[in-house]
């Protein structure tokens, strides 16, 4: 498995790894069902010097700087909708499918349910001190959503029929 700390914004993944569509629907109907009110963290990514991935084991949550220090949340959020990127992690490990989960460039993963029908936008969850609040913007795959885990996966999370279930994640 790769380094965290040798995963940076512009590293991209190992197509050994990616995952045929009919494989990564198969494994999500297999996932046992996520919990729905008492999750947990999983794993929490910053984003440091170059996007170089850092896996603290606790970070401080703020309004106003999100996660200070964290650079790849330094650009301009000026209506605080997409300050941070959280993914359900067993959905996760199904596309990295062996890679390290930092490649994606989330900052939380939770054993969550992240769906619509459990998470609406204007939801609130407590992580530790903080008040997250579930916001109506879209986390859509990008070219390097695809680069890291391949056309098949970034087909899977945007399946219309999947798409309630929040499968690239939340802001």
């Amino acid at each position: 498995m790769q380094d965290p700390k040798l995963i940076d914004s512009n590293t991209m993944g190992n197509p050994a790894h990616f995952c045929a569509l009919e494989d990564l629907e198969r494994s999500l109907e297999a996932l046992p069902p996520a919990p729905t009110d008492q999750g947990r963290v999983g794993l929490l990514v910053m984003k440091g010097q170059g996007g170089q991935r850092q896996t603290p084991e606790q970070v401080l949550l703020t309004p106003a700087a999100k996660i200070p220090g964290d650079a790849g949340h330094d650009q301009e959020d000026s209506d605080g909708e997409t300050q941070l990127a959280i993914m359900q992690r067993d959905v996760a490990e199904l596309i990295a499918s062996g890679q390290p989960l930092p490649l994606f460039g989330d900052n939380l993963f939770l054993d969550l349910d992240l769906s619509t029908k459990n998470l609406p936008p204007g939801s609130r969850v407590r992580v530790g001190k903080a008040i997250l609040q579930v916001t109506p913007v879209p986390h859509d795959g990008c070219r390097k959503f695809r680069g890291r885990f391949g056309d098949n996966a970034l087909r899977f999370v945007s399946k219309k029929e999947l798409r309630h279930r929040n499968l690239r994640g939340i802001y």
